[in-house]
């Protein structure tokens, strides 16, 4: 019986055409047998030696088989359907559906997966940031924020990492690739001095108890809407967050759970709050939704609630600030106040203290200087 070659095994020769091969054994064909063989051509015997050497090694733990059926629109996909789908919230898969099959497949996903390099990737990462946005607004860049590119870098991350762990690649791709650094923006809040004229506008279109407690609690808008009057704890003066309406790629809203784990959580408001909340459910008593819109009596939509706040701004005669503002309006007047970072986090729902001291480095300046100058007046005492 003939000897069969050890999977890796390869073999160097001159060709006709003047050129080196190498020629090595990948695998074999799971149905006949046969032997899979492929290739590595040079100009010299050395240079060939020397690419055998490398592909052996990057290739003696795949599983060439499988790894040769896959695309990275294929593998993409089953990655998705496997691994991602059933193991994140519906925002998140619906975000990453979005991101592979409008930004990644239509320009990389006919690249068999194996041929996949770090730089068709950072081509691919330039031309998101140059062109990137499917419906370019007015005013508007034609390319993705930085943000948004790299948000599909960590994807793919994921992905990629996936494939080295099943034995499809030797190794992940995105690691050799320079992500976008994300631009940080001022984030636009309230002005303390604009708060009366903003609530008084509320109260004037009998918007007070929603946008009121938008600021005191600093709730995101889909978690906003979603609220029921049950979440309300009267006696201990708390909101109970445990779901959010988000928008799929199809445009539907789908209720679902809040961004993280932490982000389901009790929420401390004021008994100004709370009486507001009272007279607004007294309006509607028999309705499940802490905020029913008047026209359905069913729960807003969260673009309508955005919209009631542009109006609200207009009637005040205010600067724009985007809805989600007030929720930065809440982190900033709360830090620079005294109330600790710890607290703030909880209170927002973000998965650490850290992202929330990193993103609200403004409002901790402030009360770092009052520290620094508490410290100073004292020591000019002792001194």
């Amino acid at each position: 019986m003939a000897k069969r070659r050890a999977n890796g095994e390869g073999n160097i020769r001159k060709r006709s055409d003047g050129r080196w091969e190498g020629r090595y054994t990948a695998g074999y064909d799971p149905v006949t047998g046969k032997r899979i063989i492929k290739n590595v051509l040079g100009k010299t015997q050395g240079e060939v030696k020397q690419k055998l050497a490398k592909v052996l090694e990057e290739t003696k733990d795949l599983d060439v088989i499988r790894a040769e059926e896959y695309t990275v629109a294929t593998w993409l996909k089953t990655w998705y359907d496997l691994y991602a789908k059933p193991n994140v919230r519906l925002a998140t898969a619906n975000r990453y559906q979005l991101m592979i099959e409008t930004y990644t497949v239509p320009r990389i996903g006919k690249i068999k997966l194996t041929k996949l390099t770090s730089r068709d990737l950072q081509k691919m990462y330039k031309d998101l940031m140059e062109n990137g946005r499917v419906h370019v607004g007015k005013d508007q860049s034609p390319g993705l924020s930085s943000t948004t590119v790299r948000s599909v870098h960590l994807m793919l991350h994921c992905a990629f990492e996936r494939a080295v762990k099943e034995r499809l690649i030797p190794r992940n791709p995105t690691d050799d690739c320079i992500a976008p650094k994300v631009q940080k923006f001022e984030r636009k809040t309230l002005r303390p001095e604009d708060m009366k004229a903003y609530l008084d506008a509320a109260n004037a279109r009998e918007l007070l108890p929603m946008f009121y407690l938008a600021l005191v609690s600093g709730l995101r808008k889909g978690e906003l809407v979603a609220l029921l009057w049950d979440d309300l704890d009267i006696e201990n003066k708390t909101i109970f967050v445990s779901k959010q309406y988000v928008r799929n790629p199809n445009g539907e809203l789908t209720l679902s759970r809040p961004k993280t784990e932490t982000s389901v959580r009790r929420v401390s408001i004021p008994q100004e709050a709370v009486d507001l909340l009272i007279q607004e459910h007294n309006k509607h008593p028999d309705n499940q939704y802490m905020f029913p819109s008047p026209a359905t009596g069913e729960m807003y939509h969260p673009d309508s609630v955005a919209k009631l706040h542009e109006k609200i701004l207009k009637d005040a005669d205010l600067e724009h600030i985007p809805l989600h503002g007030l929720r930065h309006t809440f982190a900033t007047v709360a830090l620079q106040n005294g109330v600790d970072v710890k607290t703030v986090s909880s209170m927002l729902g973000h998965y650490d203290a850290g992202f929330t001291l990193r993103t609200y480095t403004h409002a901790t300046r402030q009360v770092q200087n009052q520290a620094a100058e508490t410290m100073g007046n004292f020591m000019a005492q002792v001194m």
